[in-house]
């Protein structure tokens, strides 16, 4: 008998969810293992098949046909799935005859002879998540599912009722598909009492609320930075408001531990990615004060530091306008972060006295300032600059800053996924950056030479002054 060997494919998985009500799904195997890969199965109403030479009484019981001999090829006849929990022997042998009959087959214990993968599986109010890793790391899948299944919400069924609902008019009334996920987020907010804006009742608190160790009674919010992306680089006050939090409203950047924290709350994403359809900062705005009004403990958990390019003002002068209690707690911005972690001193002695922080996205906001400070007596860290790189350097050119001058790219700093680039300003805009979705920050100036350790530094000082 010829060895089994499935095609090489390194391509990523399709993921998908069968429909097997009624099909007819082989399962070989009558052992233990068996018998866990048959639960899903009779939950997914299939027509299950058992071959097997022995098979433990829990499956007899269970209802489902059985073969109590070995595995034949035919049993394969007319099938749509082909289970394969026996010894590695018997499963290879199923493998490969379900590869020639063209029926997919998960073969437990065996990622190399499957071509379908149980995951790790969370049900919850008509919600089914499913995590895979290719079979390559099972106890993994299950700790990434207990992860997500602590962060849904309990009433996940309310949420799909009204998602569904809501899908119906929308597609009667033809609205376009960017503009549904914004408003699906308002009307889940309602489910918990949060009704449509009320006049204003009471008069503008005083700019600067006095700080508390605990929120006063009642709604308020608390404007919170989520730092860097590293959870434990989360402030203790941060902390403590997440675990009081009745709603947070997220950002794109805040990791899933961060998000632990807040175990009692019913947690949304409100993240804003570019060129990605988002929720508008006047809906923002809406729902805080709504929120705060029907009583609620409200986290807006942030990026970096609210009031760093995080349009925290914007939130909180909403907030002071309709006299809703609040309060901002500052987060480690990336623009102090980054270089940090990259080992890159922002200011230096004999090197840089200062430093200029500001947003690569727009040109005309950023090339008054950059046109104005003296090349190579500052350091300038770029936020949001990635894409536009090539321009902001062309524009440092010509305002006289050296083409040797160090400079540094900082990727998904404080993340498992942290790197960085290092080079000169005439070398960033063909730096090897470009299809990383991974936030990046641009360091230039003098100091980035003590990144690549003190050998390197008296020639590259020398080079830009």
């Amino acid at each position: 008998m010829t060895p089994f060997s499935p095609p090489p494919d390194d391509a990523e998985l399709a993921p998908l969810f069968l429909k097997l009500s009624g099909r007819r799904v082989l399962l070989v195997g009558g052992g233990a293992v068996a018998a866990g890969k048959l639960e899903p199965l009779l939950r997914a109403r299939a027509d299950v098949q058992v071959v097997a030479p022995q098979i433990r009484p829990e499956i007899a019981a269970a209802g489902v046909r059985l073969e109590l001999r070995p595995f034949a090829s035919s049993d394969l006849d007319g099938a749509w799935l082909a289970v394969a929990a026996a010894t590695p022997e018997v499963n290879r042998v199923v493998a490969r005859e379900a590869e020639a009959r063209r029926v997919f087959v998960n073969a437990v214990d065996d990622p190399g002879s499957a071509s379908a993968y149980a995951g790790g599986v969370v049900r919850r109010g008509g919600v089914t998540i499913a995590i895979s890793t290719a079979g390559r790391a099972p106890a993994l899948a299950g700790l990434l599912r207990q992860g997500i299944e602590a962060l849904l919400p309990d009433r996940l069924d309310a949420w799909v009722e009204r998602a569904e609902s809501l899908r119906r008019r929308w597609k009667a009334e033809a609205v376009p598909m960017g503009d549904r996920r914004p408003r699906l987020l308002e009307a889940l907010d309602e489910l918990y009492g949060v009704q449509a804006p009320a006049a204003r009742r009471s008069p503008p608190p005083a700019a600067h609320p006095p700080p508390a160790a605990h929120p006063p009674p009642g709604g308020f919010v608390s404007l919170v930075g989520a730092g860097p992306g590293d959870p434990d680089l989360l402030t203790v006050k941060a902390v403590r408001r997440l675990e009081e939090a009745d709603l947070v409203l997220y950002d794109a950047l805040v990791s899933g531990e961060a998000l632990r924290h807040a175990r009692r709350a019913h947690c949304f994403f409100v993240g804003k990615r570019a060129g990605q359809p988002s929720v508008k900062q006047e809906t923002i705005h809406r729902i805080l004060i709504q929120a705060a009004r029907a009583g609620k403990r409200v986290v807006r958990l942030k990026d970096g530091d609210p009031f760093v390019f995080g349009r925290g003002g914007e939130e909180a002068q909403a907030l002071a306008e309709e006299g809703v209690p609040h309060e901002v707690i500052p987060g480690i911005s990336s623009a102090l972060a980054a270089p940090a972690l990259a080992g890159i001193p922002l200011t230096h002695r004999g090197l840089a006295a200062g430093f200029t922080v500001v947003s690569g996205h727009a040109e005309e906001a950023y090339r008054p300032i950059v046109s104005a400070l003296r090349p190579g007596a500052s350091t300038l860290v770029v936020l949001m600059g990635l894409g536009t790189r090539a321009r902001l350097a062309q524009v440092l050119l010509e305002a006289g800053w050296a083409a040797e001058t160090p400079a540094a790219a900082v990727l998904g700093a404080s993340t498992p996924e942290a790197r960085t680039w290092t080079g000169t300003l005439a070398e960033l805009p063909s730096a090897p950056l470009d299809g990383s979705s991974a936030p990046g920050t641009l360091v230039i100036g003098p100091v980035v030479a003590l990144a690549a350790g003190a050998a390197s530094l008296p020639q590259a000082v020398a080079q830009v002054h």
